[in-house]
């Protein structure tokens, strides 16, 4: 139980309820390390019910090492790969260290949608990102492309992110951390929560 984090864990909760019933997106959670951010990602994917939960941590230590945290993420729904469109199948192959060849970056943007939305059946999915600010830049620019494509897919993104580290392509964001109550703004073309000015963010 997250104490005095009920309107967070709420809207959380209305994210991966939209993903749930077919309206799918992404919310970003900020803040300083220590102020609760893992807890309340992992509070709210332990209440998906029935939905399969991806994950994966940006390691500092990899943070240069291409497509480690996709390998990670995605490494457990690696056998519907088949299911893959070809050029998606092999781009997607060729970033994980299965096929030869480098991986073409749209193709592998797509290739972890459509995978993403094949391991999203049948009771949706959770993908769970934690520490962003140290998610290798081959791996961030596909899982954001693929967040930024989930509004008619199964699921739900959620990003944690320390300090002011760059989501690219996601304005709204939701600072984590001595915020009275969420309003709420857009991120990656979801619903998601957001803290008032007052408190620091900014959509």
């Amino acid at each position: 139980m997250l104490y005095g984090r009920t309107a967070e864990v709420s809207a959380l909760d209305e994210v991966i309820a939209r993903a749930r019933d077919g309206s799918g997106g992404a919310v970003v959670v900020r803040g300083a390390a220590g102020t609760g951010k893992t807890a309340l990602l992992d509070a709210a994917a332990a209440r998906g019910g029935a939905m399969r939960v991806l994950r994966t941590t940006g390691v500092e230590s990899e943070s240069d090492l291409a497509f480690a945290a996709l390998h990670q993420v995605l490494w457990p729904v690696i056998g519907s790969l088949g299911a893959l469109p070809e050029p998606q199948r092999l781009a997607v192959g060729a970033a994980l260290g299965l096929e030869p060849g480098g991986g073409d970056r749209f193709l592998v943007g797509a290739g972890v949608l459509s995978l993403l939305a094949e391991a999203a059946a049948p009771d949706g999915l959770i993908c769970v990102i934690d520490d962003f600010q140290w998610i290798d830049r081959a791996s961030a620019d596909a899982l954001l492309f693929a967040a930024r494509r989930l509004a008619t897919e199964r699921v739900a993104m959620l990003l944690a992110v320390r300090g002011d580290a760059p989501v690219k392509g996601c304005r709204g964001r939701w600072t984590y951390g001595g915020c009275p109550s969420p309003p709420r703004t857009s991120c990656c073309g979801t619903a998601t929560p957001s803290c008032p000015p007052a408190c620091g963010a900014s959509s």
